[in-house]
């Protein structure tokens, strides 16, 4: 018989009535980046993944190096404003870390499901009065806009970056995807930025897709693969500077280090509102 982890086990910033033995999309990710706030539940389940893909790891850390260089790039477009849906756990390259370090007036608003990625980003931003995180869901884009964190940082007169970075292709179409990127379209001002990116196919689906949306279903996310067609669309509100939509890597790389991370399975961008 498998060894539990009781509630005393658990690290003290895991709220108590966390299920720390049903993997979590959120702490899988910190796993692949080199985190350390994961649990051998999401350990286990990452491994699997990894065995069927073995790029899996290099993919997550070319998903989050484009990240940084797209925070990079709207602070130097002027953006002072991020919210960043889907954070998970601040691990390596946080938002406000780069946003600060180049304006320490940045305001930053994170926002996740998961209830551990939530506690560990609030004790991280402990002090930060420029940063903030909230407990919500993507597909409710009214609540994440209406909250007092939000409205406390952010001002959508003015314009601001929304980040929905490798969160997408966790809402199935049953979820009306489009609706949920035109609501945070319409919300924000002129001049404002999305930084994007998905699981994308190109031509025939992967034959490892099945068993990985299988492997996923084990938390309380779907994996959602879409075509560049069907992610352009999802997108049409946007218009996305240059290289456009592309693979993750190829994505204004810093270095040949960038290119070689690797990406294809993923489409990114950074789009702009007017």
């Amino acid at each position: 018989m498998g060894r539990t982890l009781s509630v005393v086990e658990q690290p003290n910033w895991v709220p108590g009535d966390i299920d720390v033995q049903r993997p979590s999309v959120a702490r899988v990710y910190d796993y692949y980046l080199g985190g350390s706030h994961n649990f051998e539940a999401d350990r286990e389940l990452a491994r699997q993944i990894v065995e069927m893909a073995p790029d899996a790891i290099p993919i997550a850390r070319a998903n989050r190096a484009f990240l940084r260089r797209a925070v990079r790039f709207c602070v130097d477009a002027g953006i002072r404003q991020f919210l960043d849906i889907g954070s998970g756990i601040p691990t390596v390259g946080n938002v406000h870390d780069i946003a600060q370090q180049l304006d320490p007036d940045a305001k930053v608003v994170y926002v996740d499901i998961d209830p551990i990625a939530v506690a560990h980003s609030r004790a991280i931003l402990e002090g930060n009065d420029n940063a903030a995180m909230i407990q919500a869901d993507v597909r409710d884009p009214e609540a994440i806009l209406r909250h007092d964190e939000c409205r406390r940082l952010l001002d959508l007169d003015q314009p601001i970056a929304v980040l929905l970075v490798s969160i997408m292709h966790f809402i199935p179409d049953a979820d009306d995807p489009a609706a949920i990127v035109t609501a945070f379209s319409d919300a924000v001002a002129p001049g404002s930025y999305l930084v994007f990116s998905q699981v994308t196919h190109q031509g025939p689906p992967d034959p490892r897709l099945d068993p990985a949306k299988e492997l996923y279903a084990r938390t309380a996310s779907q994996l959602a693969v879409r075509s560049r067609e069907s992610i352009e669309e999802l997108l049409s509100g946007w218009r996305f500077v240059e290289p456009g939509l592309t693979h993750l890597s190829l994505w204004r790389p810093d270095s040949p280090d960038d290119v070689e991370l690797g990406g294809k399975a993923f489409l990114a961008g950074v789009g702009r509102k007017g």
